[in-house]
């Protein structure tokens, strides 16, 4: 079965959280991941609202949880951290 990793972000430091995203994609495409929704237009209708909406889709619940956990999606990572507030979650499909 395969994945969605869903981020919801509201970035603080747009350069910083750049740096984040130009180091990120390599790493989700380097485990089979690819993007299905990337900051597109969006309807909150209940929580905490962040701006930025991502999903991609891996090919299991394994891969996105590899992705997240290496060296390469970490060193993304440390240039989000202070940049943004994010709530990230891997959900397995059922498909």
């Amino acid at each position: 079965m395969g994945a969605l990793w869903i981020a919801h972000v509201k970035v603080t430091d747009d350069e910083a959280y750049g740096k984040y995203a130009k180091l990120a994609g390599p790493a989700i495409a380097a485990h089979g991941g690819h993007f299905i929704a990337r900051g597109g237009a969006y309807e909150q209708l209940e929580g905490n609202d962040r701006p930025r909406n991502v999903v991609a889709k891996f090919p299991s619940l394994q891969a996105a949880h590899d992705c997240y956990y290496s060296d390469a999606y970490q060193e993304a990572l440390s240039h989000a951290r202070d940049a943004s507030e994010r709530d990230l979650v891997i959900v397995e499909t059922t498909e």
